[in-house]
């Protein structure tokens, strides 16, 4: 982003790193960047799974058809606040199920920062009467695993893999306490001394445990990575904002995710239908107003 349109806290730092003339200093380009809030809401059948198939130790060699994802909408906002786009997400679903017939689930990313943004969440379902599950990516819980994996193997160590897919197994059935502790005392026992990614997933799974139903999300169908909301921030946000040498404005970034999100949505035609219409009617009545005849 220009400078003129970071937030205040990203452009207090970028004024007190160390800037070279001839290039970034080391550090700088993070701050020249400004967090954006993208949103999708869609309809899916649900699809009932097992731990063992997830991790691909199923001996069933038939792959249960699943049906694609239905009425996907998604947008972007880097000037809008997050409890903004979060509300907007929960109208967007209360037009499509008014009565909440449907069953309601909501992922959420595994980063520390989205992890906060569950408070808010639970504000906006609170004030607009909204019941949904909250389910936690699975994807980042099997990034901690790993790092975790590393104390107790060494690289390229191919029992790494089976020892993954056990504890994945375990926590997909629910059984995060129990992992963690696990976890714990196996570093113990070995007497790990650099057992900090060890630590560091052990709390992850205790803290999230309420997020990480993972056995009943499977056997609910419900969906437990967020790849629908991570392909619409590279769509969105990477492969247009984020290109070599763009400098954006906030104004700028926030009309062209406007139209990036209407034509993703596939609304970009109505919209442009609409838009013609109100032209028309603004310039006849600019006229008129301007004795034009």
């Amino acid at each position: 982003m220009r400078p003129d349109s970071l937030r205040e806290c990203t452009k207090k730092n970028a004024q007190k790193s160390n800037k070279l003339t001839s290039r970034l200093s080391q550090g700088e380009k993070k701050d020249r960047k400004r967090m954006a809030q993208v949103a999708a809401v869609y309809t899916v059948q649900s699809h009932v799974r097992t731990a063992k198939s997830i991790m691909k130790l199923s001996d069933d060699n038939v792959i249960p058809f699943r049906t694609p994802i239905r009425n996907k909408r998604v947008w972007a906002s880097v000037e809008r606040d997050s409890e903004v786009v979060i509300e907007e997400a929960f109208l967007e679903a209360l037009q499509r199920d008014p009565e909440q017939i449907r069953q309601w689930v909501i992922l959420i990313d595994g980063l520390p920062h989205q992890i906060k943004l569950i408070k808010l969440i639970k504000k906006v379902m609170k004030r607009l009467s909204v019941k949904a599950t909250i389910v936690m990516d699975f994807i980042h819980v099997l990034e901690y695993l790993w790092k975790a994996a590393w104390c107790f193997f060494d690289k390229g160590d191919e029992a790494v893999e089976e020892w993954i897919a056990e504890k994945s197994v375990n926590i997909l059935n629910g059984h995060c306490s129990q992992v963690a502790k696990g976890l714990r005392i196996s570093a113990s026992k070995r007497k790990i001394t650099d057992r900090i990614n060890i630590d560091k997933c052990a709390d992850y799974l205790l803290n999230n445990k309420e997020r990480s139903q993972y056995g009943i999300a499977l056997e609910s169908g419900f969906p437990i990575a967020s790849g629908v909301i991570e392909g619409a921030c590279r769509h969105l946000i990477n492969d247009r904002l984020d290109i070599t040498g763009a400098r954006w404005s906030l104004q700028g970034a926030e009309a062209i995710l406007k139209l990036r999100s209407l034509k993703a949505s596939g609304d970009f035609e109505s919209y442009w239908i609409f838009y013609k219409k109100s032209s028309k009617k603004r310039n006849y009545e600019f006229l008129k107003n301007n004795n034009f005849g």
